[in-house]
């Protein structure tokens, strides 16, 4: 996928030779999104496969975890990357715990309803009693103050009314942690769709440069075979043979390089893809692109693309939510210096601590209200406002850092970006001179003006120019993949939300 802001109206970069055509256009994004809500997440992901869907018909419609034997398109592989990415399932999983953190952040404000019991039995001779004289008529002997078995159930509801601020503090930090759970969860996808275009990009430099290598080695073959006519009818040495043995042994070795590469390159692509490579694949897996390296235009003013990292990237958006969590930490801490106050109602029932029947039951509403306050916990209070106030501070001087070190990855992935283009803009016509040049060396060769070594020669700087082509190819879709990333447009959101990565 490739997001640019300022389109070029007609690209000019040459592409390189590929076996098969090359995806569709991937959707571009909107507007960015930072604090977007608990539906976020969901919307993210809903609006790229629906958009990729429409662009690119190799894209799979759902997870799976079987291994994939049609080509894959670039589109196709971020799908799959954005369901099955071991990276963007821990992240999650991580929203789905931080959403868990917001219920219980919320507690503190909500009112509590509980359920006790209790049954106690006591020796008889554990019963408070007072005994009177036997001879008083009408005087029982004695009095027990209490029974020996009593039992007590009440349901009561608590509300606290005031916590010294912290529950009011306990409703933002719920809204803050969502949020901040919802940049998280960006900034891993924003990470890993990078990852899958330059493992992308890799596999197709090496089938690429597999491609450039079998064509050096078809030349030189039939460069052999011509030269050993030419030696068997007596028109050129043995030394001629030998030249043209020696120059095909050393292509071989750059041929099998290249299928190595290829293999790691598409074992690379399937574990960020989150597949499990099939363990009959000893040599090579099922894994078939159906893209190309192609250069497409951008340009990014650096001045722009540093405001727009500013403003979009949401590890900054994560940053800030943190800061201001830290800054309702030290709301909490300073709630030690004042009082809670809660209120509470409820209906109770127990038995008659006067009566020996068990079963005679009393029974009625309770309600009331309980104020507690530390007038003087040992200075607890004072090391929790102190430490808040200290990571506070230590959550700005992150911050800033990291719009410095943004700042510095976008200066210098424009750079790299910038030299990437220049490269493949001087190489637009050398495969051509080269072609032409290896035809003008044989016509001379044949014609008896020339030398072998110019024609070998001549296939050497042909294949060089191939190899660096394609290679400039990878480089600018590389550098292009690591700027969009520097600047925070690299993965789609819901458009028109209105909404940045600001605090």
């Amino acid at each position: 996928m490739h997001v640019c802001p300022e389109e070029e109206s007609k690209s000019g970069e040459p592409d390189a030779p590929a076996p098969s055509p090359g995806p569709a256009n991937p959707p571009q994004p909107g507007k960015a999104s930072g604090d977007l809500g608990w539906a976020a997440p969901l919307l993210l992901l809903l609006f790229w496969l629906a958009g990729s869907a429409e662009a690119a018909p190799g894209a799979l419609p759902s997870p799976s975890h079987r291994f994939i034997t049609q080509p894959l398109s670039l589109a196709g592989a971020l799908d799959l990357a954005l369901q099955q990415n071991p990276n963007i399932l821990r992240a999650k999983k991580d929203l789905e715990a931080a959403q868990g953190v917001v219920i219980e952040t919320r507690a503190v404000a909500l009112p509590k309803v509980g359920v006790t019991g209790s049954f106690n039995a006591l020796q008889r001779t554990d019963v408070d009693s007072f005994s009177f004289p036997a001879n008083i008529p009408g005087i029982p002997s004695g009095i027990n103050f209490g029974v020996d078995k009593n039992w007590v159930s009440q349901i009561r509801l608590v509300q606290s009314l005031y916590q010294g601020g912290r529950m009011l503090s306990a409703l933002r930090v719920a809204r803050l942690t969502k949020a901040q759970s919802v940049l998280n969860y960006q900034t891993a996808v924003a990470d890993t769709v990078p990852e899958v275009e330059i493992g992308y990009d890799d596999a197709l430099l090496a089938e690429q440069q597999i491609t450039v290598q079998e064509a050096s080695v078809d030349l030189l073959t039939q460069e052999l075979s011509d030269t050993r006519r030419r030696f068997d009818a007596g028109t050129v040495p043995r030394f001629n043979v030998l030249r043209a043995e020696v120059e095909l042994a050393n292509a071989r070795p750059r041929l099998i390089r290249a299928r190595n590469s290829f293999r790691i390159a598409k074992n690379n692509l399937a574990n960020l893809l989150g597949f499990n490579v099939p363990k009959e694949a000893f040599e090579d897996i099922p894994l078939n692109l159906s893209g190309k390296l192609h250069a497409e235009p951008c340009q990014i003013d650096l001045d722009r693309g540093i405001e727009m990292a500013l403003d979009r990237r949401s590890e900054l958006g994560s940053l800030r939510k943190a800061r201001a969590l830290r800054a309702e930490d030290i709301v909490n801490a300073k709630a030690g210096y004042k009082p809670a106050v809660e209120a509470f109602g409820g209906y109770d029932v127990h038995n008659s601590m006067l009566h020996s029947d068990i079963g005679y039951e009393l029974n009625g509403w309770i309600t009331g209200v309980q104020v507690s306050w530390n007038l003087f916990d040992g200075f607890l209070t004072r090391g929790r406002v102190k430490e808040a106030t200290a990571r506070y501070e230590r959550a700005g001087i992150e911050l800033d850092d990291t719009g410095r070190r943004i700042e510095l990855e976008v200066r210098t992935a424009r750079s790299n970006f910038t030299e990437a283009q220049d490269v493949l803009e001087s190489q637009k016509k050398v495969v051509e001179e080269d072609e032409e040049a290896l035809r003008l060396a044989r016509s001379r060769y044949e014609a008896g003006t020339g030398t072998q070594l110019d024609v070998l020669s001549a296939q050497t700087a042909l294949t060089e120019a191939r190899t660096t082509q394609i290679q400039a190819l990878h480089d600018y879709s590389v550098a292009r993949s690591r700027l969009e990333r520097a600047i925070g447009i690299n993965v789609p959101t819901p458009m028109g939300s209105g909404e940045t990565n600001r605090n």
